[in-house]
């Protein structure tokens, strides 16, 4: 299915683009989001006459989301788990878990903001990619530790590293 994107979607295009995508893809995701109208002539019409108000959209966005980016450098979550003697989570420690960590902190961050390869199973202390804007990213770091004097040790650990 044809689709002209109304925002850059990471690994698919920029703004205005003309793409090709799977059906389900469109339907199910960039549609209903609207991140993309179907490739009509119509539709393409509208895009030309809502352009300037797209890209100023999208301007005010990459703006707020460099604020972010600025304001979460060197930021660190620390979150207490209980776990094994030989450092294993009897849980795991989730994007959801993550993305609640730095709202608490006071940051405005959605859950699908927050990438993660796989769930955290270990003690230690890892660096978690933000996708705050498609063209915007910023790591922060998580300390997952069993008590707070742990967590402070690690921290100290990984910075000697």
């Amino acid at each position: 299915m044809e689709v002209i994107l109304l925002e850059h979607v990471e690994k698919l295009g920029k703004m205005g683009e003309k793409v090709s995508v799977k059906n389900g893809y469109a339907r199910n995701y960039l549609l209903p989001q609207k991140k993309a109208l179907r490739a009509t002539e119509a539709n393409m019409a509208f895009y030309e006459k809502q352009k300037a108000e797209l890209e100023a959209h999208n301007k005010k966005l990459f703006e707020e989301a460099s604020k972010l980016s600025d304001s979460l450098k060197g930021f660190s979550a620390v979150l207490i788990r209980q776990a094994a003697e030989t450092g294993q989570l009897y849980g795991s420690v989730t994007i959801r878990d993550i993305a609640s960590a730095i709202k608490e902190a006071g940051f405005n961050v959605e859950r699908r903001q927050v990438y993660l390869e796989k769930a955290i199973k270990d003690l230690g202390v890892y660096e978690v990619k933000l996708n705050l804007h498609p063209e915007i990213s910023q790591s922060i770091l998580v300390n997952v530790a069993r008590t707070d004097d742990e967590a402070a040790k690690q921290a100290k650990a990984y910075s000697a590293e």
